[in-house]
This record gives structure tokens, C-alpha cells and sequence, in this order.
């Protein structure tokens, strides 16, 4: 094999691996107002199925998010609010929400054919060492999302 077509094969590799995750803001707990609750949902970056991203939906607020990246969802708090992925498996988890904050992963297994996403609620401590090394994505402003 030719160094050349070496050459232009890594940098292709390289791009694919590195170039794929969300670019943003280091995650950074939001300060909600009083009578919320914030909702992190987040997505660990992983090799596989890096063009996916479902929309996910807590409560009034819909964001797409990216492998490595998180989005918070501030909520009422006292209600119960449901999260879900909009896709054919339709995955949700619900949160009967106080003041305080709640940590949900989203995750990408397989199916037959496609990448299945599933939205996982995980525990304060164990989400606080997994979501330091996402970022905030920009979301656009669509109908019923928020930034």
C-alpha cells in the first residue's frame, strides 16, 4: 500500500473518530428557578451510531442530543413529568419531581437493523463522574423547544 493512500486513509479514520462529537460548553449544573426541577438528559460519546439523534421530550421542551453531549430540561417540580425518545420504540421514564435534580442516559443499543435508543435514569453520583466529559449542545429553536 502506498504512503500516500495510507496517508488519506487515517486522516479519514481520524476524522470519523474524532470529528463526529458534540462541540459545546463543558457541562455546568443549571441554576433553576424556584418551584422547578432540572432534568439532565445526556448521551456519552460512543463510536457507534454518531449521526443519530432523537428527539428527546421532558415535558414542554424538546432537544436533539448528540454523543457527547447533554441538554437540561427544567421542569415543574411537585408534578409528574414524563421523558421519551420520538422513535418507533417510543422509550420513556417518568419523574413524580421535587426540587432538585435528576440525571436520565440516553443510550444507543441495537435492534435488527438500526441503533435503538433507550433513556436510562441514573443515580447522582454515578451520573456526576459520566456527565463531566459531555457538553452543552446548542439546540435551534423549533415549536415547542427551548435552548
Amino acid at each position: 500500500m502506498s504512503r500516500r493512500l495510507l496517508s488519506v486513509l487515517l486522516a479519514a479514520v481520524a476524522t470519523a473518530g474524532f470529528g463526529c462529537a458534540v462541540q459545546g460548553q463543558p457541562f455546568e449544573k443549571t441554576t433553576s428557578p424556584p418551584g422547578t426541577a432540572v432534568i439532565y438528559v445526556y448521551r456519552p460519546y460512543s463510536y457507534g451510531s454518531v449521526e443519530l439523534r432523537p428527539a428527546v421530550t421532558c415535558g414542554e421542551d424538546t432537544a436533539r442530543i448528540g454523543p457527547g453531549g447533554y441538554h437540561a430540561f427544567i421542569v415543574p417540580a411537585g408534578e409528574k413529568v414524563s421523558c421519551s425518545i420520538e422513535t418507533d420504540t417510543a422509550d420513556e421514564v417518568e419523574f413524580n419531581t421535587d426540587r432538585r435534580s435528576y440525571y436520565v442516559r440516553e443510550e444507543l443499543g441495537w435492534g435488527w437493523l438500526t441503533a435503538v435508543p433507550h433513556l436510562n435514569p441514573v443515580d447522582t453520583d454515578k451520573a456526576q463522574t459520566e456527565i463531566q466529559s459531555c457538553v452543552l449542545e446548542p439546540q435551534t429553536t423549533q415549536a415547542g423547544s427551548t435552548n
